[in-house]
């Protein structure tokens, strides 16, 4: 997601003043009672975005694992955090945060796809909020450099896990799924339902 800063009030914005201020077709975060309102996305970053939810959501669906959400759902953090991951994931017994208009607490999976202006914030500010507020694991999906890490979080601190053949990662989170990472980064992308289906299948090709 890229991101441009909201010239600062006299006092910091607190989350009641974010969901007043911010619009709903609006994509934004709260960080430390700055909002920070997001460019519009590439074609690209939109269609991988749309691929890794279809997957998650696809996936937890027929296993009964949880729920997916998308870029204009906030997570609220604390006071004056409030993120919105592009691409979100919830355990099932973990639905109760998913509140009529925003979630109350970490998702158990956030997914932020690297466009030019949020390069520091995706792999160091909110990689750094994520892990403070116990996100289980923070997906990171850069298609400027061709590349995807993936963060588990450990003794309350991130640690990248290895992709196996450098190209396949297996989520702890959703039991049995995993992630040909080759898929987010090809041009033209994957058809969906047949990487689905592969995954489903269980059988790496």
């Amino acid at each position: 997601m890229s991101a441009q800063k909201v010239p600062l009030p006299l006092s910091l914005f607190t989350v009641d003043d974010f969901f007043r201020l911010v619009r709903g077709d609006h994509k934004a975060d709260l960080i430390d009672g700055v909002i920070y309102m997001a460019s519009p996305d590439t074609p690209r970053n939109d269609r991988i975005a749309y691929l890794v939810r279809f997957l998650i959501q696809g996936y937890a669906r027929v296993k009964g694992l949880g729920q997916t959400t998308g870029p204009r759902v906030a997570y609220v953090l604390s006071d004056r955090r409030a993120l919105e991951p592009d691409v979100a994931f919830v355990a099932r017994d973990r639905r109760h945060i998913l509140q009529e208009s925003h979630g109350v607490g970490a998702p158990d999976i956030a997914v932020e796809i690297v466009s030019a202006d949020s390069v520091a914030g995706d792999y160091m500010e909110k990689k750094h909020l994520y892990e403070e507020a116990g996100v289980r694991e923070y997906w990171l999906i850069d298609p400027l450099q061709n590349r995807a890490e993936f963060h588990r979080l450990l003794d309350r601190h991130y640690v990248l896990v290895p992709l196996e053949h450098n190209r396949l990662f297996r989520s702890e989170v959703l039991p049995g799924f995993w992630l040909d990472v080759q898929w987010l980064l090809a041009d033209p992308l994957p058809d969906e339902f047949d990487c689905l289906q592969q995954i489903l299948a269980g059988n790496p090709a």
